[in-house]
C-alpha cells in the first residue's frame, strides 16, 4: 500500500461525478474484523467548521453495525477498473458469504486503526461526529419517502470529520 497524505483544500473534484456515478465504498471495522459496502449517496462540505462527509447506511446493511461500534470510518475511491468489485460490494451481503472482500478481489488495509480498501485511488478517513435515523414525518416532499422507502427501511445519516485525506503514490 502506497499512499500519501495531502491537504484537503488541495481537493478538486466534482462531488456529483465522485460519489454518484464513480460511487465509494463506506469501510469500518479493525484489521481483524472489517467490512465494506458500496454508497452512492453522500456528500461533502463544511460542518461546525470542519470540513465533514455524509454517509446514509440503511439498518440492513452489514457495515452499519461496524461504523456504529467504531468512531472511524473509511470512504474510498477506486478506479473505473474495479466497477465489478463495487458492485459485488453493493449486493452481497458480509453476513452471507465467507470472504466478501476475496469475492469482490478488494484488500482491506489499515488506516489509523480503522480500514480502507488498498485498491483505492482515494481515501477519506472520518470520525463520527454525528448519526441520526431518517423518520418519515421528516420529509417535506413526501414523494422522497413513497419512492425510496416501500421498505420502510430508512437510512442513518452520519456527519462524519474528514480527518485526513490519503491519495495512491
Amino acid at each position: 500500500m502506497a499512499f500519501h497524505e495531502t491537504d484537503i483544500s488541495s481537493l478538486s473534484f466534482n462531488p456529483f461525478d465522485k460519489i454518484s456515478r464513480q460511487w465509494m465504498l463506506i469501510t469500518a471495522g479493525d484489521k481483524e474484523n472489517s467490512n465494506t459496502m458500496t454508497a452512492s449517496w453522500g456528500g461533502v462540505g463544511i460542518m461546525w467548521g470542519k470540513p465533514v462527509a455524509t454517509a446514509y447506511i440503511r439498518p440492513q446493511r452489514y457495515t452499519k453495525e461496524f461504523v456504529d461500534k467504531n468512531e472511524y470510518f473509511t470512504l474510498s475511491f477506486l478506479p473505473e477498473q474495479y466497477r465489478k468489485a463495487l458492485n459485488v460490494c453493493g449486493s452481497v451481503s458480509g453476513r452471507d458469504v465467507e470472504d466478501k472482500w476475496a469475492q469482490a478481489g478488494l484488500h482491506p488495509c489499515e488506516i489509523d486503526g480503522t480500514t480502507a480498501v488498498e485498491e483505492a485511488e482515494e481515501i477519506f478517513v472520518c470520525r463520527k461526529l454525528y448519526a441520526q435515523e431518517m423518520v418519515p414525518e421528516c420529509f417535506i416532499d413526501t414523494t422522497c419517502d413513497e419512492k425510496w422507502y416501500p421498505e420502510k427501511d430508512y437510512h442513518t445519516m452520519y456527519i462524519a470529520e474528514i480527518v485526513k485525506v490519503l491519495k495512491k503514490d
